[in-house]
């Protein structure tokens, strides 16, 4: 079970990459939240529960950024971005899942 999700992670994580950025949301805050750090943040945490544990800094940074798309999903107005946020958001939720599992 345990190398399936970290097969789905890099499963989203390919996909992300070939999703277009949201048109507008560069340079875009939301609920004090910088669009593009937010999606290359979340990436950047998927990538590293790729590679091994997070340390314990990281995985706190993981868990709160988390907890940052209920705030930031119900503020997006845009289909398109909705989607693209949404699959950001589940990337993170899937990482973090996977850092839970370690500790086990």
């Amino acid at each position: 079970m345990f190398e399936e999700k970290l097969d789905a992670l890099s499963q989203m994580m390919a996909e992300h990459m070939a999703l277009s950025f949201p048109p507008g949301f560069r340079g875009l805050d939301l609920e004090d939240q910088d669009m593009v750090m937010l999606g290359a943040d979340v990436y950047g945490y998927a990538l590293g529960v790729l590679k091994g544990p997070l340390d314990e800094q990281r995985g706190k940074g993981l868990i709160r950024l988390t907890a940052v798309f209920e705030k930031v999903l119900p503020a997006i107005d845009d289909t398109y971005a909705a989607r693209y946020y949404t699959h950001v958001r589940d990337l993170a939720v899937l990482a973090a899942e996977i850092e839970t599992l370690r500790e086990k």
